[in-house]
């Protein structure tokens, strides 16, 4: 069983927005919010740390994230921002929670700080037996960069552990994002080369096509897309939130890797909650995986992304998957679209991992 990296996990957002528990398995999660309204908010819980060990998940981006409140779906929706002043400490908040975590938990949570922590932590997994329970490497990554509330700051967040960072989510006074078009501004441009300077790993999903290509030709530092699926295969979509041809082949220039969501609605573009999961299954997420395969000639630049509990939850994702322990079960249907061992290895994590060797700072 090949050891996974989740590229996109909400883990410090659901925690503090809903009160989730990841140490709890799955089913407590779901029983103990049976009666709230939970569920309908945010989906019926993906995610907890008994499944990411059965699932063999060892690693993941874990995100700070908050609601721009223009984008604020209902009253419920609390967790928002209105100001770079109100993101800086919701964002902040989430890192503290990652690095109590740590400290806490160090059983259960580890974070991920450089290259040392990374090997020390593959080589427990790779060595452990398989009833020793082992903590979910924590890679923070910001998902919308508002929180930034200047370049100068970029050395304190570098301080805290925050390895990766994406401009949007929505468009932010950085970069146009989902829903919010445009290309990169002025702020946008000064915040990249502070970004390259520290080492940060440059996250593309949620920049509009106009930004990426911006970013794709002026970052000198890594990227990669966390959770964000092809365009080519959502030919009705009129979302600015999936990946061009055009901008999967720059990502793959530079040496990136790109995390398919195992979300219906990025799978199967007229696909609606209301009709059920039954017609999408796992098959759909191999055709993600295989057009980016198939496209830039190797299985080196493709892994996964889920975003699971990012908003959706059981209801929306392919009917095989009741946790994340079942993203285990692409590996069959990798084998047969002709993938080798080594091939399902480096897209279940060993392609993200190599991002990270290659990245992370040495101590």
């Amino acid at each position: 069983m090949p050891i996974i990296f989740d590229a996109h996990e909400d883990i410090a957002y659901n925690m503090l927005a809903f009160g989730r528990d990841y140490t709890q398995a799955v089913a407590q999660t779901r029983q103990k919010e049976a009666k709230t309204d939970i569920p309908r908010q945010n989906g019926t819980c993906l995610l907890g740390l008994p499944e990411h060990r059965q699932g063999n998940v060892a690693l993941a981006f874990a995100t700070l994230f908050a609601v721009p409140i223009r984008h604020q779906i209902a009253a419920w929706d609390t967790y928002v921002y209105r100001d770079a002043e109100e993101a800086h400490r919701l964002y902040r908040d989430q890192l503290d929670l990652y690095r109590r975590l740590d400290e806490e938990t160090p059983a259960d949570f580890r974070l991920i700080r450089n290259a040392s922590d990374l090997r020390l932590h593959l080589t427990n997994w790779q060595d452990a037996a398989e009833t020793r329970p082992l903590p979910l490497g924590l890679i923070p990554l910001m998902e919308g960069a508002d929180a930034i509330r200047t370049p100068d700051e970029l050395e304190e967040w570098w301080a805290l552990g925050l390895r990766a960072i994406g401009l949007a989510w929505a468009g932010t006074r950085y970069s146009g994002g989902t829903g919010d078009p445009g290309p990169l501004t002025r702020e946008g441009h000064a915040l990249l080369e502070a970004m390259s300077a520290f080492g940060f790993l440059l996250d593309l999903s949620h920049m509009d096509e106009a930004a990426a290509l911006e970013a794709l030709d002026c970052y000198e530092g890594r990227l990669f897309a966390s959770h964000a699926n092809a365009k080519a295969l959502l030919p009705h979509s009129r979302s600015n939130r999936h990946l061009s041809n055009r901008v999967i082949r720059g990502i793959v220039e530079r040496d990136g890797v790109i995390g398919i969501v195992p979300f219906n609605a990025f799978l199967v573009d007229d696909w609606q909650p209301s009709e059920g999961r039954a017609r999408i299954g796992l098959s759909h997420i191999v055709a993600q995986i295989d057009h980016i395969c198939q496209l830039v000639g190797d299985a080196a630049h493709v892994g996964i992304g889920s975003d699971f509990d990012g908003g959706f939850g059981v209801e929306s994702v392919p009917s095989e998957i009741d946790s994340i322990a079942d993203l285990r079960k692409l590996v069959p249907l990798l084998a047969e679209r002709g993938y080798t061992a080594d091939d399902i290895n480096a897209i279940f994590g060993k392609n993200f991992i190599r991002l990270l060797e290659e990245s992370l700072p040495t101590l």
